[in-house]
């Protein structure tokens, strides 16, 4: 079983799929979030990008419909990635949106949208930075080759630097639901940065990929082995192939791929942050939104299969994973199934009734022994799927029981 956090931040549990937002100078080239690092920019000309940065069409509601629509509770916004631009009105370096063309918070007018709303916000910032003179660039991953000309690192002065954006995204923006740390590239420990955001944010939860080993993993474009998490873990996934940033040529995953891939995180007691990249006027494409939309239609109709908990040693069957609430028992079918029937092995107990949550549809069940698995002394078996009509959704078969499963 998962340690609960047992006090503000428990809102982590209860709100399982949540929105990452990767935008920035970078959508203008419209190429991937690290074009300065990848295309080996220089400083001096990436850094023009922000003479152009007017998102006249941001509409932070427009992002909240979506949103909801997709049945996302939460939203991570990429406040500084590695190209140290940032999208607050921060007092810290003049690398910032109040001095671009649109001139306006853009955290500040979406922290008032999630509040109104609510919507939990979390911040996402960049330990790795290439524009700030401070920041040690020694040529590691996620670095620039070298110091530029008028750089003076200095990794304690940086510190500081960090210390006191934070300390500006936790207090000027509200109650927030957390801090997600991104490439501390050095692999510095320091605790006391954590300590400074329970401070002044108590309720918010800390990801591992900052100062410390923080309140839970993260995951990125791929679902670890097993049946179940044993630590608190949120996944993170893009609908693009190959950026996290708006590409104007990006290829997309498909809806079933998403289907899959969210299905087997939350199966499995995870949490699940999927991203888009806002195109450099502020909206969200219409690919993604399509997509966003659809990922909603079917989550809606399983939700109630995620708010129940991993329950892996109910069968060893390994093409399908089960939670369990109270009396119930959901089948998430989250590979293919090749037949109109599954089999749930060492599985001995049968349900009063089995429901295919997609559709509504009353699944025939029943205990078998020997006919196909004769090593099995018994087995249940659940009739009747639909294989050849619901060939893109994931599908999750409810089984009710009286008195609870065996």
């Amino acid at each position: 079983m998962i340690e609960r956090f047992n006090d503000g931040r428990d809102w982590f549990f209860e709100r399982r799929f949540g929105l990452f937002v990767h935008w920035g100078l970078y959508a203008l080239p419209g190429w991937h979030e690290q074009t300065q690092w990848r295309q080996n920019v220089a400083r001096s000309d990436y850094v023009k990008l922000a003479e152009r940065f007017n998102p006249v069409n941001y509409d932070p509601d427009a992002w909240l419909d979506l949103v909801e629509s997709a049945g996302m509770e939460y939203l991570c916004l990429t406040t500084k990635h590695h190209d140290g631009f940032c999208l607050w009105d921060t007092k810290c370096t003049d690398f910032n949106v109040m001095r671009s063309p649109y001139g306006k918070d853009l955290v500040g007018m979406l922290a008032a949208a999630c509040h109104r709303r609510g919507v939990k916000l979390c911040l996402y910032y960049s330990v790795a930075d290439w524009h700030h003179p401070n920041y040690p660039n020694e040529g590691r991953h996620h670095e620039l080759p070298g110091p530029e000309p008028g750089d003076e690192p200095n990794w304690p002065k940086y510190i500081e630097f960090l210390k006191a954006q934070i300390r500006e995204l936790c207090t000027n923006y509200g109650e927030l639901g957390g801090i997600w740390w991104d490439m501390n590239v050095p692999g510095q420990v320091d605790p006391s940065i954590s300590a400074m955001i329970r401070e002044l944010q108590p309720n918010a939860i800390v990801n591992d990929r900052g100062f410390d080993q923080g309140d839970y993993g993260t995951p990125e474009r791929h679902i670890p082995e097993g049946r179940a998490f044993e630590k608190r873990t949120e996944a993170c996934q893009s609908l693009g192939v190959h950026s996290w940033g708006y590409k104007h040529d990006e290829d997309y995953f498909s809806d079933k791929f998403m289907m899959q891939s969210l299905d087997r995180i939350l199966a499995m007691g995870g949490n699940y942050l999927l991203n888009v990249g806002p195109k450099a006027d502020g909206t969200i494409g219409e690919q993604e939104t399509r997509a966003l939309r659809r990922l909603g239609e079917w989550y809606g109709k399983v939700k109630e299969s995620f708010a129940a908990s991993p329950a892996p040693g109910l069968s060893s069957s390994a093409d399908v994973l089960l939670t369990q609430l109270g009396r119930n028992v959901y089948v998430h079918l989250f590979r293919d199934p090749e037949a109109t029937g599954v089999v749930l092995t060492n599985f001995g107990a049968l349900p009063k009734k089995a429901m295919l949550l997609n559709t509504g549809q009353e699944l025939e069940v029943r205990l078998d022994r020997g006919a196909r698995m004769w090593h099995q002394p018994e087995y249940l078996r659940i009739r009747g799927l639909p294989v050849n009509e619901l060939l893109d959704e994931v599908m999750v078969v409810k089984l009710e029981f009286e008195g609870g499963p065996v």
